[in-house]
């Protein structure tokens, strides 16, 4: 007996062969019944638990963690669709480049005529040197009086300033440059002869400054006896060195307009002197004692005092009883907020009843820990010291609760006094003060300060 492929070649079997090959099949098919039947079973039970459904599940061990409820689904608001195309916007052109071929690529047959296929905008700053332009003055002799007569310099009082050799364009930018870009002197110089090829001394430099700030000064005067007037007046301020020696800008400011001036002490007679006796002013302001020779009313600066409330619940995280504290002095806040808002066109007799009895809530907050080693000991007597100057903004909805206008309005001193680590001289202060004056309050006006700068130097 022979296979081929596996299978057993029956043309030459025996007799016994073929019997037992048919007993092994018989068996085979024996044990396939066996198993059908077996999967036949299977088949029915699964198919009853699909009717029945399936059955309940094992318990589970409910987890270590916190599992948050779901929220409540909510309407999703239909997309407002997109009327404005994506495309950035194109500026209008100042000069246009015609590019078209000339002759096919394939076969070099001239063309000519055709329709724009697309458009692409390149911005272009020009670098342009420095033009100079000298100024003849032609001597001129009358043939009727024989008088010789020449112009006077005033036909050049909207180039120039006085004697210097830059025009009041050239000023402006100076100035700009370094109130605005914060630039060192040493910066400004580079800058003039790289872009425009302007060589200036870094004395020649100070002069200019020092010719805005005089120009600057009538105004600057004016914004100081605004600020007496004004219902509202934001007072700061910061740390500045002069010629090496630690002194302080103090910033007054507005909505409108900012004034600063240097001194070298943080001395309250400093606000006395800058705003009078203006007793309507209410000053918004930090709790640094010296604003308290102010003679009108005072709001003290919130955001200042939630700070510090807040750094003493970060330094005591396990003190319950701070924690307590902090969150019920911020709901007084709140509420405090809140009836501002509501009352800004109510009676005044009522805002000002309101006001009496948030202090009292506050009172009756503090005065438990007035007394005592607890941490929010300090903290209790700021507030019950300074009780009176902390809801003037609630009798007053022209007030803020805060003291942020100042501390933006001198961030940029700030940040130029890090640059440049100050003045050297207190005539490089008194132009510091001006410049930053006068830039601060056209920025809170919303003036182009290159523009308003060239505008203060052209008026006579």
């Amino acid at each position: 007996m022979s296979y081929n492929g596996g299978m057993m070649d029956l043309q030459f079997a025996t007799r016994e062969e073929l019997l037992q090959l048919i007993m092994e099949l018989q068996g085979h098919i024996e044990r396939l019944e066996a198993l059908n039947l077996d999967l036949e079973e299977q088949m029915t039970r699964l198919a009853a638990v699909s009717r029945l459904g399936p059955g309940p599940e094992p318990k589970q061990a409910p987890p270590s963690f916190r599992i948050r409820p779901s929220r409540p689904k909510t309407e999703r608001k239909p997309r407002s669709k997109c009327t404005h195309t994506c495309g950035r916007k194109r500026s209008k052109a100042t000069r246009q480049v015609i590019h078209a071929l000339d002759k096919c690529t394939e076969c070099g047959c001239s063309l000519g005529g055709g329709s724009i296929k697309r458009r692409r905008e390149v911005l272009h700053i020009p670098l342009v040197p420095v033009e100079v332009i000298e100024h003849i003055f032609i001597e001129r002799r009358c043939p009727v009086c024989g008088k010789r007569q020449t112009p006077m310099a005033d036909v050049l009082k909207n180039e120039v300033v006085g004697q210097h050799r830059v025009s009041l364009q050239t000023m402006a930018l100076i100035a700009t440059l370094r109130e605005e870009s914060r630039l060192p002197i040493n910066q400004i110089q580079w800058f003039l002869q790289a872009v425009y090829g302007l060589d200036l001394s870094q004395g020649e430099i100070v002069a200019v400054l020092r010719a805005v700030a005089q120009r600057g000064q009538s105004q600057v005067t004016q914004i100081r006896e605004q600020l007496k007037s004004s219902p509202v007046v934001h007072g700061d301020e910061t740390s500045w060195r002069e010629d090496g020696q630690n002194g302080y800008f103090w910033s007054f400011s507005t909505p409108q307009t900012s004034y600063f001036e240097y001194h070298h002490s943080r001395s309250g007679q400093i606000v006395e002197d800058v705003l009078g006796q203006a007793q309507r002013t209410t000053v918004t302001c930090d709790f640094y004692a010296a604003y308290n020779r102010h003679h009108g009313p005072i709001q003290r600066c919130w955001a200042h005092l939630l700070r510090a409330i807040h750094e003493l619940g970060m330094d005591h995280p396990d003190n319950e009883q701070v924690q307590l504290w902090g969150k019920a002095v911020h709901t007084v806040y709140l509420e405090a907020c809140s009836f501002r808002d509501r009352h800004r066109d109510g009676d005044w007799l009522e805002r000002f009843n309101a006001a009496r009895r948030f202090q009292d809530e506050l009172l009756v907050l503090c005065e438990p820990f007035l007394e005592g080693d607890v941490p929010q000991r300090i903290l209790c007597k700021r507030c019950k010291q300074f009780i009176n100057q902390l809801f003037q903004f609630v009798v007053d909805p022209r007030v803020p609760a805060t003291n942020n206008a100042a501390e933006r309005a001198v961030r940029p001193l700030a940040v130029s006094r890090k640059i440049s680590g100050g003045t050297r001289s207190p005539q490089g202060s008194e132009t510091k003060g001006i410049l930053a004056s006068l830039f601060t309050t056209w920025r809170l006006q919303g003036l182009n300060p290159l523009s308003a700068c060239a505008k203060l130097l052209a008026s006579p």
